[in-house]
């Protein structure tokens, strides 16, 4: 009998782990892999960069087999769904601290539906923790909205 992937475990472990230290956990997606439903609009080159902090999502839902959550893009609420599978590396914005996942590879039959330009090129865990760490600067360089009062 095969043992149940660990990997919906240890992505719940970091993403716990994350949120207990007050910081803001992001998920690193394979925007292509099959049974993936994120906004593709914000997707570049076959990966996609969610915020998953408490504050910024809801009805959220971490099973084994399958992550959910309801969050906001452009003020227009999305429902965003993706095997465990597709995870590509959770971690925090603040420092990236976090856990690259390898790459895994698409289930047999889906192969032919995604070009090889469109799968983000399988990378080895070095190579992932350095693209992570590239969209951990990207975001700490974009400047944070602000509130005005306006009286």
């Amino acid at each position: 009998m095969d043992m149940i992937s660990n990997r919906p475990y240890l992505i719940r472990a970091i993403y716990d782990w994350i949120v207990d230290n007050e910081w803001t956990p992001h998920f690193q997606i394979d925007a292509n892999y099959p049974g993936t439903d994120v906004p593709q609009e914000f997707v570049q080159d076959g990966v996609i960069v969610l915020n998953a902090h408490p504050s910024a999502v809801f009805a959220t839902s971490f099973d084994n087999d399958y992550f959910s959550f309801k969050a906001r893009f452009q003020g227009i609420e999305r429902t965003i769904h993706f095997p465990p599978e597709a995870v590509l590396a959770v971690f925090a914005r603040e420092n990236g601290q976090g856990m690259p996942f390898p790459p895994e590879p698409y289930p047999e039959g889906f192969e032919e539906d995604v070009s090889d330009e469109k799968k983000p090129a399988l990378k080895t865990v070095e190579s992932s923790k350095d693209s992570t760490e590239k969209t951990v600067e990207k975001a700490k360089q974009k400047k944070k909205p602000t509130l005005s009062i306006v009286k």
